[in-house]
């Protein structure tokens, strides 16, 4: 087995300290970052993806796999500056105002920096203005997360702050979150809905039209 492929089994299975060594020992051996990146992390990540649409794996297991992900780039991030690779885009990712939840913003983010995108986290509560600022700040996504139906609101109050703003035609704007529909995200002008974390990462790939791999 490769270490590439070393890597990859030990972003799916969860192994923290094992994918840090292997993504070094890759390093080391002279494989180029963005090879580790696309073939071992990013492939991984959309395994995980797979595996929990096709109801083989769970929250759990995901959130397992994007923490190994993450302790993956923690090392590989200062190769892939050197080597000039650049995220896909940026994601201003936040739970709108009113919002306390955290655990599924948080896995979203998590996968869509395992798929190459750079994340601009603005955490819950959060204001429309600062997913405006986000924006002009050079966010190319805005992504909100809503838990509660009362806070559903929320998410339309950022829409109009960015058409106020004269930004909405800058930015694509993706829902998610246990009380949201394509309708709801129809009706009030944004560009997308994902019901989970793995949809999220392709619907913003779609949205931007760049690649998975």
């Amino acid at each position: 087995m490769t270490t590439v492929n070393e890597i990859y089994e030990a972003v799916v299975s969860g192994q923290l300290a094992m994918v840090s060594e292997k993504v070094r020992q890759g390093l080391a051996e002279g494989i180029s970052a963005s090879t580790i990146l696309n073939d071992g992390l990013i492939a991984a990540m959309r395994e995980v993806g797979e595996q929990f649409e096709a109801g083989e794996a769970f929250v759990p297991e995901m959130l397992i796999a994007a923490k190994a992900m993450e302790q993956a780039l923690i090392v590989l991030k200062p190769h892939l500056i050197d080597q000039g690779v650049k995220p896909h885009a940026s994601v201003a990712i936040g739970t709108v105002k009113g919002d306390l939840h955290d655990i599924g913003k948080k896995l979203v983010s998590m996968m869509l920096e395992g798929s190459g995108f750079e994340i601009v986290d603005l955490g819950t509560d959060v204001l429309p203005e600062r997913f405006v600022q986000a924006v002009r700040d050079g966010a190319q996504v805005v992504a909100l997360s809503a838990l509660l139906t009362t806070t559903m609101p929320a998410m339309k109050a950022v829409v109009e702050a960015l058409n106020a703003a004269g930004l909405r035609d800058q930015v694509q704007v993706i829902v998610g979150g246990a009380p949201l529909t394509q309708a709801y995200a129809d009706q009030i002008g944004a560009d997308g809905f994902a019901p989970d974390a793995s949809s999220a990462v392709r619907k913003v790939h779609e949205l931007l039209g760049t690649s998975r791999t």
